[in-house]
């Protein structure tokens, strides 16, 4: 059956990224053939957050399939800024339009934004969390780059503890085989011990460094990240972490001939811009990757899709997510929902253990 709403790659066979890659591949050769595809269809974007490149990718990438877009940037000025339910926006949202992509800043929004659409939800970044079709623009890339998506070794770094672009891609990569991982980042903003878990379970190895220079001889694929201000609890916090890892040509000279650059964007200090005239930096043409990556996921999403909103599952008791950024924690009336893992609790919107 295939997958209504996409809010975690994990819901996606690796058929259907299959079928997904191949669709964004053939509208990168020849995107005019597909521009009447969405004729007709309205998709509504609903950002709580700042976004550049995902909001714009997406919005280009309906334009481009022959669909229109309604929507908003930021909850001010809408009916949000009153204290209206993510739940009552969603219902309203999905009567108007065939599809919706969310952004927001609390952890399992887009979860509970699928709850109560009757319109398919893409997840467009959900805190630190998740970030889907971010990951489906990173594989898409490295497709196109590196022309497979097993038995490479991967390097990521910055900030690995908050940088959802790292989580969905470990967790998208780890399904392919023979792929390896160098986690290079202080310990402070380290990888979360779940994503670890992802790694091991799938019989992958990891390693992790504090220096971007021993690790680039290692590395088929360098992942950078910024130092995220807006995932700091206070600004000397952010202070301490920011410019750690600063990537620059003196640095690429210990770098595999094959290596490629990606960053998810958008970047502040962690690349020097000398970098941009490297043959090996591909960030900016990954950037137009995921308006293809994002034209076929819309398409794959609404191919034969009706209306209709899911049975919501029965909640778990009193237990409540522990997890401050949780979407639980400020739209109460969610079912809380968990899956027992071992002896622990895992939330079904954030991923946080209990």
């Amino acid at each position: 059956m295939k997958t209504r709403h996409l809010i975690d790659l994990d819901s996606l066979s690796l058929s259907e990224i299959g079928d997904i890659l191949h669709m964004a591949e053939a509208i990168a050769k020849k995107p005019s053939y597909y521009s009447d595809s969405c004729h007709g269809m309205l998709m509504a974007t609903a950002f709580y957050e700042p976004s550049t490149r995902t909001q714009m990718s997406f919005q280009a990438a309906m334009l481009r399939l022959g669909g229109k877009v309604i929507g908003f940037d930021s909850p001010d000025g809408t009916s949000v800024s009153k204290g209206e339910s993510l739940k009552d926006t969603v219902r309203v949202l999905s009567g108007y339009a065939d599809i919706i992509t969310i952004r927001h800043p609390l952890e399992g929004a887009a979860k509970a934004a699928s709850m109560y659409s009757a319109a398919p939800v893409i997840n467009a970044g959900d805190g630190g969390h998740l970030h889907p079709t971010q990951t489906l623009t990173d594989i898409f890339t490295l497709l196109r780059e590196k022309g497979t998506l097993e038995n490479l070794t991967i390097g990521l770094c910055g900030d690995l503890k908050h940088g959802r672009t790292v989580h969905s891609l470990i967790k998208a990569i780890s399904r392919y085989k023979g792929n390896r991982f160098v986690l290079i980042s202080t310990p402070e903003l380290a990888l979360p011990a779940y994503l670890k878990a992802v790694i091991t379970e799938n019989g992958l190895e990891y390693e992790e460094k504090d220096s971007l220079a021993d690790a680039l001889s290692m590395i088929d694929v360098l992942y950078m990240t910024r130092i995220q201000r807006e995932r700091f609890a206070g600004h000397e916090d952010y202070e301490k972490q920011k410019g750690i890892f600063i990537l620059d040509t003196e640095k690429l000279y210990n770098a595999k001939y094959g290596l490629k650059i990606l960053h998810p964007l958008p970047r502040v200090d962690e690349i020097e811009d000398e970098v941009d005239d490297d043959p090996r930096a591909v960030y900016f043409i990954q950037a137009e990757y995921g308006m293809y990556a994002r034209m076929a996921l819309i398409l794959h999403m609404l191919d034969g899709e009706t209306k209709h909103i899911d049975p919501r599952p029965e909640g778990d008791g009193e237990r409540v997510c522990s997890n401050p950024k949780c979407v639980t924690g400020a739209e109460t009336y969610l079912p809380k929902l968990f899956r027992r893992k071992g002896g622990k609790f895992i939330c079904e919107y954030c991923d946080k253990m209990k």
